[in-house]
C-alpha cells in the first residue's frame, strides 16, 4: 500500500477530527470569552499573529500527539505485562471500575507533576516548554501553545505507569482510565489559565486554580512553583507550592520568543545555548 493511499484513507477521520475541534473551539469561546471579558484583567490586546499561532497549536496539539505517543505506549504496555509480576496487574485488574479510575487519575497526576517539572529542570527540555511559558497575557486558548515535543515528554510521564501497571492498555477495555486523564487535565487546563481573576478560598486547597496556575506562569519569579494540573496538594508534598493573595505582576519569559507559529515550533531547535530561550533556572 502506497503513502499516498495511506494518507487518502486516514483523511475522512482527519477531517472529522478537525471538526470536532473547531466544534469544541466555538463551545470554548462561547464560556470563556465572556467570563474573561468581565472577569478577567483588563489587557491591550494580542496582535492577529499571536491569535492565529494560537489557533494553530490548538488544532495541533489536539491531533498530533495521539499519532506520536501510540507506539511508545503499546511498547510499554507489552514491557509491562512481560516485566511485572502477575499479581500486580491482576490485582489492580480485580478492582471495580470507579476504584481504577480514580487509582489511573491519581497515578498519573503524579506522572504529570514530574514530567511537568523535569521540563522546568532539563536545560534541553525547558527549550520545547518555554514555547507553552511564552504567552504574556494569559487566556483559555494559552492552554494549547505547546510544543509537540513537550507535550509528547509530559504525557509520557503520565501515561506511562499506567500502561505498565495495565490500567490502560489497547482496546476499549484499557482507554477508560487514559482518556479519562487526559480529558480532565485537557478541560481543566482550559479553565487554569484562563484569565479570570476569581479566588476560591479553602477549596484552593484541594484543587488547582487560575491563581494556583497564574503563579506558574509568573516572569520575575515562581516559576518553578505549582505544577500540578489539578492536586495542589502534589505541590505541597513535593515543596513547590506557592500561592499569596495578589496575582504575579507579569506572566512570560524573559527571552524572546518568536510570535508566529513556525517561528515557536522551530525555536527549541534553534537555540542550543543555555538561557536563549528564557530558561527557568
Amino acid at each position: 500500500m502506497s503513502l499516498l493511499h495511506t494518507v487518502q484513507m486516514q483523511l475522512p477521520g482527519i477531517a472529522v477530527d478537525v471538526l470536532r475541534l473547531g466544534l469544541w473551539l466555538v463551545l470554548l469561546s462561547v464560556i470563556f470569552v465572556p467570563l474573561e471579558r468581565y472577569f478577567g484583567e483588563r489587557h491591550a490586546g494580542r496582535s492577529r499573529t499571536e491569535l492565529f499561532s494560537d489557533l494553530g497549536f490548538y488544532f495541533l496539539s489536539s491531533l498530533l500527539p495521539a499519532i506520536l505517543l501510540a507506539a511508545p505506549l503499546a511498547l510499554v504496555a507489552v514491557a509491562g505485562q512481560r516485566l511485572l509480576p502477575d499479581a500486580i496487574p491482576a490485582t489492580l485488574a480485580a478492582l471495580p471500575l470507579w476504584a481504577k479510575l480514580l487509582l489511573g487519575l491519581l497515578i498519573g497526576e503524579v506522572g504529570t507533576y514530574w514530567g511537568h517539572r523535569l521540563s522546568h529542570e532539563i536545560p534541553w527540555l525547558w527549550r520545547y516548554h518555554a514555547v507553552h511559558h511564552s504567552t504574556e497575557q494569559l487566556y483559555f486558548l494559552a492552554n494549547t501553545r505547546t510544543h509537540p515535543v513537550d507535550m509528547v515528554v509530559t504525557r509520557l510521564f503520565g501515561l506511562t505507569p499506567l500502561y505498565l501497571l495495565g490500567l490502560a492498555g489497547p482496546g476499549a477495555a484499557g482507554s477508560a482510565a487514559p482518556v479519562l486523564l487526559l480529558l480532565l487535565g485537557t478541560v481543566w487546563g482550559f479553565f487554569i489559565h484562563a484569565n479570570l481573576r476569581w479566588r476560591f478560598g479553602p477549596l484552593e486547597w484541594l484543587v488547582a486554580t487560575p491563581a494556583f496556575h497564574h503563579w506558574h506562569h509568573s516572569k520575575f519569579e515562581h516559576i518553578n512553583r505549582n505544577y500540578a494540573s489539578t492536586l495542589p496538594v502534589l505541590d505541597r508534598l513535593f515543596g513547590t507550592h506557592h500561592l499569596p493573595r495578589e496575582w504575579p505582576s507579569a506572566c512570560g519569559i524573559e527571552a524572546a520568543m518568536p510570535r508566529t507559529l513556525t517561528g515557536q515550533l522551530t525555536a527549541p531547535f534553534l537555540r542550543q545555548g543555555k538561557g536563549e530561550t528564557g530558561t527557568a533556572e
